[in-house]
């Protein structure tokens, strides 16, 4: 279908056909917080998401999360959540179970079957195997006397009054309470597991807070010869030469031990300028300032980024426990990496 169909189609929907769309989409949103809400409610009936929450936590394998069709697309979601949140979890496919991948669950493991009639075939003939190894079983059903549910060492209901489906047969409101407790039931393992921010970014390191808690000043900070710096008895032209080819917009003043002194940037140049017209006779012990802003290699790299917006400064001096000069850091860097 073109744009230009898709636009005539939607143009198409009369006033009375656009209320309606806007009705059918309440309808359904309210149909499924009121199914959440009677989820909460629920739950101070009985013990069994805190037994849920303790087997997992006292596993020392894999929780294993199963089920067909939409359950098995919601079972994929919350394997990937927990996984992500410090619990390792993997999605196994019934079906494929019963041809093999069943190899992969162990004694040592936890296994969450989720079927809402709790009488799915694919999982009720690979469920005994299950059994039979010892590993823990979890059901989640929307029926408490299904033959899953009274398998189950844990049974967690996430029956619903209605589906949001008009004909109440498309999987709508049970998936998303079982969706919605599958998210409390990890939420409630991460603050168990005392889960930080730190844990979250290991698992994902790729994304922005990844790199904000990953990355250290050693990974970002420019070393060795790329470093700027000068001893404090050289000319100030000299100096400006460094500056001018290691391209940071500074250099540091070091001592025989490689210690900072001092620092002169391209900022202290341009006020030089303005007060001074002869530079033949400046060492660059005259014009540097003392108490350059430094950071070590092992602090996290937002350290730095933290730093230099606090003194408006574009330049930071790495160094190491010693004192002495092991790096330099630009806010180019930063941004090339990512951190800000």
């Amino acid at each position: 279908m073109s744009v230009t169909d898709e636009k005539t189609m939607l143009n198409s929907f009369d006033d009375n056909q656009s209320r309606r769309v806007l009705e059918l989409a309440r309808e359904t949103l309210t149909i499924e917080a009121d199914a959440i809400l009677a989820l909460h409610a629920r739950l101070d009936a009985d013990d069994s998401v805190a037994r849920a929450v303790s087997l997992m936590y006292a596993c020392t394998g894999r929780v294993v999360v199963s089920g067909m069709g939409k359950s098995g697309h919601i079972a994929r979601k919350i394997a990937a959540t927990l996984a992500s949140t410090g619990t390792p979890a993997m999605f196994v496919h019934p079906g494929e179970a019963a041809h093999g991948d069943l190899g992969m669950v162990t004694g040592k493991d936890v296994f969450i079957a989720i079927s809402y009639s709790g009488e799915s075939s694919e999982l009720m003939d690979i469920l005994p195997v299950v059994k039979r190894m010892g590993t823990p079983l979890i059901a989640m059903t929307g029926k408490p006397k299904s033959r899953l549910a009274l398998l189950a060492d844990v049974h967690l209901d996430v029956g619903v009054s209605k589906e949001a489906c008009p004909m109440n047969l498309a999987p709508t409101a049970s998936t998303t309470v079982t969706l919605a407790l599958g998210d409390a039931l990890a939420v409630a393992l991460l603050d168990a597991r005392g889960f930080r921010e730190e844990d979250f970014a290991r698992s994902h390191p790729g994304g922005a807070l990844g790199r904000r808690l990953l990355t250290h000043v050693r990974d970002v900070m420019r070393s060795g010869e790329a470093i700027p710096a000068v001893t404090p008895d050289v000319p100030l032209t000299r100096a400006l030469l460094e500056v001018s080819q290691k391209g940071m917009g500074m250099t540091a003043v070091v001592d025989a031990a490689f210690k900072p002194l001092g620092v002169f940037t391209d900022g202290d140049l341009r006020r030089l300028i303005e007060r001074v017209q002869d530079f033949s006779n400046l060492t660059i012990r005259d014009v540097m300032h003392v108490g350059a802003r430094t950071v070590q290699p092992e602090q996290l790299a937002v350290d730095a980024v933290a730093i230099m917006e606090e003194f408006r400064i574009n330049q930071m001096l790495v160094v190491d426990e010693a004192g002495v000069l092991v790096g330099a850091l630009h806010i180019h860097d930063l941004t090339r990496a990512k951190v800000i």
